[in-house]
């Protein structure tokens, strides 16, 4: 009926054959420990057991041999049977305790799988929860989308966009149900983007000639980091260069912030938070200061904070990352000071455990707990033809190295390992992301992608269209020829509208339609403006020429002297002779009228 097995006999067993073939195994194994003594003397009844001895008893003489062995453990096949199962149980057990030992420290980088973001340095990195699909963004300004089931060998992203310009990519973090993307740029403004890469909100920019910053709406600085919240799916948080950590809510579509925290060193001023991180239970809001300082506040609480330690690391180098683990009480650091710490939230004044010498050289280099929180995970940054990076795995316990692993010829930046995935991504200075798995305890994620062909390209697929000249065909079924765009080119770079030519500067003295003239900044300038003959002249020039008829008139230069001996008082036309004169000129026949 569709069963290859069907009409065949079942297997049977002799029960009695294998008990009794477990019983010889038994004794071998007996034998060989106790001697053959014990199974050559006849094995007495309980009565008579045999005991040991005292010397100067009246058995002295007799034989002892070693202490028997319960007698089940010979005698009855059936628990002899069991016994060996239930030792056979516990070597299974410890078997899979050392197992489970091993899965602790054990890392899968058996294989490695290579996605190339760009040739800049990739400075964001994040997974969604289900490790389906993959988003980079890096010092390019862009930002890529990786599907491990829609991609094949080529290994090429989907989507790849410039989601805020010209500034590079901060940080990239997928919310806790993986529909939502927060986007961290070097500008002021977070957004948010969906799983496909649409945007759907924009954080506002706040005023930048406000001192008090809670009275502003959003960051005025440059944003460091930012970060979902792991229990209110549409709340996320972000810290900036302007000493504020603010939270967000998605239904003000960024408007406002919902909440304001100042970061402030020991003396009260004004300190610059450069990470930012929720607890795993979204109780506690924590952030590393540039002054070495880490603030950690409660939800609930908006000004004061709930936990302070001063001088966690070297002041005026960059935390780049603080993570918890899943107990809400610890935490690790990743300072700029090339050290690793661990803290514990009940011992707070000093680190738990500390790890140095750990180059860092990037302001967003990560450090995570391992799957099971056994082991710490951060990368080395080299300088360029320095060396190799190396990602360095430490003992939770006392942050002993336990292994490293060589990446590749530039720094790892960001490093993550996926819980469902178990696989490890670095992300490196040279634009790589190099993705550690092991097929046989690995699962899904970049397995999915390395199996599948290269797509083949179907040459009929493709048309090429061919141009046809003729050159006596209908005006209706001629078709346009392709014109060279040079010269629409060169007249659209002679239009100072469609070209956006700047305003020439303005010549002369003062300005022109509305504009004032700005002398350059140089000192050459300003002293050409400060020394320079002043030539305008804004007075009325009737009275300019009328200042100088005194001088002329008592010391005649140009004309009057001239007529000085035969004209030597100055006659002036009167309004008599300009009438008389006009009469003279009239036409006769004007004159002949009656």
């Amino acid at each position: 009926m569709g069963f290859g097995g069907f009409g065949k006999k079942a297997k049977t067993f002799d029960l009695q054959a294998i008990f009794e073939e477990t019983r010889r195994t038994a004794q071998k194994r007996n034998r060989e420990k106790f001697g053959s003594r014990l199974f050559t003397d006849p094995v007495p009844d309980e009565s008579s057991a045999v005991s040991n001895k005292t010397p100067g008893s009246e058995d002295e003489d007799e034989i002892i041999g070693p202490p028997l062995p319960p007698p089940n453990t010979v005698d009855d096949p059936q628990t002899s049977v069991d016994v060996s199962a239930a030792d056979l149980d516990d070597d299974d057990d410890s078997s899979d305790a050392s197992d489970n030992e091993e899965e602790g420290t054990y890392i899968p980088a058996t294989h490695e799988v290579v996605l190339k973001h760009g040739v800049k340095p990739v400075s964001a990195l994040s997974l969604d929860p289900s490790g389906a699909r993959l988003v980079t963004g890096g010092h390019d300004f862009e930002m890529k989308f990786w599907d491990f089931a829609g991609m094949d060998r080529g290994l090429k992203s989907f989507r790849h966009l410039t989601p805020c310009e010209c500034h590079h990519m901060m940080n990239l973090d997928y919310s806790a149900t993986g529909e939502h993307i927060l986007v961290i740029a070097a500008n002021s403004q977070a957004k948010v983007f969906d799983r496909d890469g649409y945007e759907i909100l924009e954080c506002i920019k706040g005023d930048q000639y406000l001192n008090d910053m809670f009275n502003t709406k959003g960051h005025n600085a440059m944003l460091n980091g930012g970060c979902w919240n792991p229990k209110v799916k549409d709340e996320f948080m972000t810290c900036s260069n302007d000493g504020t950590v603010r939270t967000w809510v998605m239904r003000d579509q960024g408007k406002k912030c919902q909440t304001i925290r100042k970061c402030k060193d020991k003396s009260g001023r004004r300190c610059q938070p450069t990470c930012c991180s929720y607890s795993r239970d979204g109780k506690l809001l924590a952030t590393a200061c540039n002054d070495g300082s880490i603030l950690l506040w409660a939800s609930k609480m908006k000004v004061h904070t709930s936990h302070v330690v001063r001088g966690a690391h070297t002041n005026g180098s960059d935390t780049s990352c603080i993570n918890f683990a899943h107990d809400n009480v610890t935490f690790c650091t990743r300072g700029g000071d090339e050290s690793v710490k661990l803290w514990d939230l009940r011992k707070f004044k000093h680190p738990v455990a500390t790890a140095s010498d750990l180059d860092n050289f990037f302001p967003v280099t990560d450090c995570i707990f391992s799957p099971n929180e056994k082991l710490l995970v951060t990368g080395t940054s080299v300088k360029r033809g320095a060396g190799r990076s190396k990602l360095v795995f430490l003992d939770r316990t006392d942050l002993q190295v336990v292994s490293e692993i060589d990446v590749a010829d530039a720094s790892a930046i960001r490093c993550l390992w996926h819980p469902k995935l178990n696989q490890l991504m670095v992300a490196t200075a040279d634009g790589d992301i190099k993705i550690l798995y092991d097929p046989e305890r690995s699962t899904r994620g970049a397995m999915l992608s390395v199996v599948k062909k290269r797509k083949k390209v179907n040459q009929e697929d493709i048309f090429v269209r061919h141009k046809i000249i003729t050159p006596y065909s209908l005006p209706l079924y001629r078709e346009d020829r392709e014109r060279s765009t040079r010269k629409q080119e060169e007249k659209d770079r002679k239009d100072p509208v469609i070209s956006h030519k700047p305003m020439a500067p303005l010549s002369g003295r003062g300005g022109a339609g509305g504009r004032l003239k700005a002398h350059g900044s140089t000192l050459a300038s300003f002293i050409m403006k400060s020394i320079a003959k002043d030539t305008h002249d804004d007075s009325n020039p009737r009275e300019a020429l009328l200042k100088h008829a005194s001088a002329a008139e008592s010391n005649p230069r140009w004309i009057s002297h001239a007529y000085k001996e035969t004209q030597p008082t100055t006659i002036f036309r009167t309004s008599d002779d300009s009438q008389s004169e006009d009469e003279d000129n009239e036409p006769d026949s004007k004159k002949m009228k009656p």
